[in-house]
């Protein structure tokens, strides 16, 4: 039997002889209902990531009998039964943070508007411990906003509450008090208490509460329904704190207790701050006991002011900041804001920026055909660059072409320019192919300037390259016949289907290496390909993790505004995502989300935003081979002679019928030997640096490279890639004007 003040369920142990036979005869009580779901259980906390250790799943389970429903009920043991409950409250709550919690003993005063505050606390799991008081009983008029039902009226409102979380969680201790708070009571009601929540209509027991707090430095919040005010109060940092923030004056819990109704309204109206109640609210104090029996209240509004609540003591609890003061969460004012998304990643395009899959490169380049010297200038513009920096100036003379790099364009990913040469070798390649076609070709001089080339962030100084094409007279037909396929060269990022490259195919994009001085490895086994997408995603995650890396690849992406897209930068719609991976895009772009990933990838052994490299992994399995282009050697020219040799793969690779795009890790351009201080991978990222030089060494080994015949360009080859819909633009190709500079070296060109 139960009676009307029994809220405690009782946890049966199996393993208890007295328990053992109590949940005997209650299994063969037909009056009791048997409800046993254990096998569910245990499946639901065996599929937890990451598995749960051997002995939460071998924890045995318990029986939970509740008389006043007259039901028995099979649960897993409180710690299975916890990490199982708790599973969705990650990450917005850490497993540190949701231990430091469990320590919390909270107690909720007054069960109307504190019925949600309590279920709030308990469904997040926010204390170990609950206290609830309240003198008051259930009525019908309580229903619209106390989640209760008819079976319940006429119990204490605490009792109701307390039945309800223990119906959620039989395991988190509730006490509750049907006195509710008193005079007398309040020290032993506060006994052991960390956190208070104030939820009682008494005017004078709101003082003399807030007073033993702040006399045991307990921490006071209250809110109320109407325009989601949260009060708070912190005693525990501030024990001289006035109660109320001092609104009351100078009157006390003893002399308001002595106060009529009527001589306590103005008290009420200053802690309710009348000025700034909503339209509807300070009308219904006129109305009271004339149209309106008491202050109205709303089940939404009292929800709300749970869910503020919640949110407060978290913060507290974990140690965030919160100060006192008051804070109005108002639903209802938000929404008298509400407007219409900004423009979509995903809308339509703006007219005139839609280029066919060729590019359209013989159109454009027939509005220079008549100036073979702009021809040249126009077909080095359109080389790849990391972030679609294009990292050079290009100018034009009487005798020839000059290709220079801006020391502004270089981005970290970017060590010691060698991503900038690689460019500026493919931009070279392109003025060679056409000076070719259209007969004006010449010998190629390769310089370097240390006046202008700033220092490396290691502190070194740093050569800045630069290359001059003479005009002249000589053929090379191999060269001419490139030219089309140098304007038609595109970055093409949608998947493939993988298929096994024709033997002949791969001796052409060797051939193509070497004729510019460079060499190819081709990872073409799916073993291999494999391990380098695991090696490439990871090193992808640690880009997204690192605020500095982040921030540089997000200042690649660039979105078409009224004028169309920006001639530097990477338009988001050559991307090749789906609709929902653009709308991931927008969260992975926050910085503060990933600097919440970063921070509990350092508290949880490297186990956070593990799934920021799976787009690179699903990209580099799709495809059919990995071309990991390399240079000659280890100096800037021998990066600039690479970046030759990577257009001249990327162009055979798209004339034979494969899709290029480059997906080179953030390591990429790091040279693990020598003797600079500190070591390149530090230079990238100091938290990750070992885990960097741990990849980059991985890599090397899958790909068998020579540390002195390092990389210039990774690219993804692919078969049966959808056609590409949009490419970023290029500026003009003799503008004076510096590029960008906000790009990843080695990606997205």
């Amino acid at each position: 039997m139960t009676g009307p003040g029994d809220a405690r369920a009782h946890v049966l142990d199996p393993a208890d002889p007295a328990d053992h036979e109590r949940i005997d005869a209650l299994r063969a009580d037909p009056a009791v209902e048997v409800l046993d779901t254990l096998a569910q259980q245990r499946a639901g906390l065996a599929a937890l990531l990451p598995a749960p250790d051997a002995g939460l799943m071998t924890e045995p389970p318990r029986w939970v009998h509740y008389p006043w429903r007259r039901s028995l009920v099979a649960l897993l043991g409180p710690r299975g039964y916890r990490r199982l409950r708790l599973d969705r409250n990650r990450h917005k709550i850490t497993a540190g943070e949701q231990e430091r919690l469990n320590a919390l003993t909270i107690a909720v005063i007054g069960s109307s508007a504190g019925y949600a505050v309590a279920q709030q606390l308990a469904l997040e799991g926010l204390c170990g411990r609950l206290v609830l008081a309240d003198f008051d009983h259930l009525e019908v008029s309580n229903l619209n906003r106390v989640a209760a039902g008819v079976l319940e009226l006429g119990l204490n409102k605490a009792v109701v509450a307390a039945r309800r979380i223990a119906e959620l969680d039989p395991y988190l201790p509730v006490h509750v008090h049907p006195q509710g708070a008193t005079p007398a009571g309040i020290d032993a009601l506060l006994d052991g208490v960390g956190l208070l929540v104030e939820e009682c209509d008494a005017l004078e027991m709101k003082v003399q509460l807030r007073e033993h707090a702040r006399s045991r430095r307990i921490p006071v919040l209250m809110a109320t329904s109407d325009r989601g005010l949260l009060d708070v109060e912190r005693f525990d940092l501030e024990p001289r704190r006035p109660v109320l923030h001092g609104v009351l004056g100078g009157v006390d819990g003893a002399r308001l207790a002595g106060l009529s109704n009527a001589d306590k309204v103005p008290h009420v109206l200053r802690i309710l701050d009348a000025a700034l109640l909503s339209t509807r609210g300070a009308a219904s104090l006129l109305e009271v006991g004339h149209t309106i029996g008491t202050w109205p209240q709303l089940a939404g509004d009292v929800a709300a002011g749970g869910a503020a609540v919640a949110a407060a003591v978290r913060r507290i609890g974990i140690g965030r900041p919160l100060p006192s003061g008051r804070v109005r969460i108002d639903i209802d004012e938000a929404l008298d804001g509400i407007a219409l998304p900004g423009p979509r990643l995903d809308g339509p395009e703006p007219p005139g920026v839609r280029e066919a899959p060729s590019g359209g490169g013989a159109e454009a380049d027939a509005e220079v055909q008549a100036d073979p010297a702009a021809a040249v200038a126009f077909a080095a513009a359109r080389a790849p660059s990391g972030g679609n920096a294009q990292p050079w100036t290009i100018e034009l003379h009487g005798d020839g072409l000059t290709l220079r790099l801006d020391p502004a364009a270089s981005v970290t990913m970017d060590l010691h320019r060698r991503g900038s040469a690689v460019a500026l070798g493919a931009a070279l390649h392109n003025a060679r192919a056409a000076a070719a076609a259209h007969g004006i070709l010449g010998p190629a001089e390769y310089t370097e300037s240390a006046a202008t080339g700033g220092t490396s962030a290691g502190g070194e100084d740093l050569a800045l390259p630069a290359v001059r094409l003479r005009f002249g007279g000589e053929a090379d037909p191999d060269l001419a016949a490139s030219y089309p396929g140098v304007l038609r060269r595109e970055t093409n990022r949608n998947t493939g289907r993988p298929r096994a490259l024709d033997p002949r195919v791969e001796a052409d994009l060797r051939a193509a290496a070497r004729r510019e001085g460079g060499g190819l490895r081709l990872l073409t086994g799916r073993g291999a390909i494999e391990d380098a997408a695991r090696v490439l995603a990871a090193a992808d995650r640690v880009r997204y993790l690192d605020p500095r890396l982040h921030a540089e690849m997000i200042s690649e992406l660039c979105e078409p505004g009224p004028d169309g897209p920006p001639p530097t930068g990477i338009d988001v719609r050559s991307l090749g995502l789906s609709d929902a991976d653009l709308a991931v895009l927008g969260v992975v772009r926050r910085a503060d989300v990933m600097a919440a990933l970063a921070d509990r990838d350092e508290r949880e052994a490297a186990t956070a935003g593990a799934a920021l490299g799976e787009d690179t992994r699903t990209r580099v399995l799709s495809g059919s081979a990995l071309a990991v282009v390399t240079c000659p050697g280890r100096s800037l020219r021998d990066h600039v002679r690479g970046g030759a040799a990577t257009e001249a793969v990327w162009v055979c690779a798209q004339r034979r019928g494969l899709s290029v795009h480059p997906m080179s890790p953030v390591f990429l351009y790091a040279q693990a030997s020598g003797d600079r201080t500190p070591d390149d991978h530090a230079l990238l990222s100091r938290r990750h640096a070992d885990e960097l030089r741990r990849l980059h060494r991985e890599f090397a080994g899958i790909a068998g490279l020579a540390g002195d015949r390092p990389p210039a360009l990774v690219l993804r080859l692919s078969h049966d890639a959808a056609p590409v819909r949009v490419r970023s633009r290029r500026r003009a190709p003799c503008a004076a004007a510096a590029p960008a500079g906000a790009g990843r070296a080695g990606a997205g060109r």
